[in-house]
């Protein structure tokens, strides 16, 4: 599991989607700070790492990246962490559209496609 400091490619996002899924990687991004955690076999266990790095639950959401699909589908945003009724997420998937567009800006901040 990392937190990633600096910019990947994504050739390097490719090698880690190798060490547990082969053509997918799963990811938790922390909203507020734009931090991206990568390279675990559960959504929870890299929030777990977050949480420990100052994250606040209620920031965290959890996506699954593609690194083979075109851009549309590069993005999932499906993760048990993201059912939140408190939050309106009553669902894995992310439904509110101003979060995933925060999502989406904190991926493409670190990862290069």
């Amino acid at each position: 599991m990392i937190i990633l400091d600096k910019k990947i490619t994504n050739e390097e996002l490719k090698a880690i989607a190798a060490n547990v899924y082969e053509d997918m990687v799963k990811a938790v991004v922390d909203i507020d700070t734009d931090t991206i955690a990568l390279d675990a076999e559960l959504h929870s266990d890299l929030e777990t790492l977050m949480l420990r790095n100052g994250s606040l639950q209620e920031s965290l959401w959890g996506i699954n990246l593609y690194p083979d699909a075109d851009d549309e589908d590069f993005i999932e945003y499906d993760s048990i962490i993201n059912i939140r009724p408190r939050q309106n997420n009553r669902s894995r998937d992310v439904e509110n559209e101003e979060i995933r567009q925060r999502i989406r800006e904190t991926v493409n901040k670190y990862i290069e496609r």
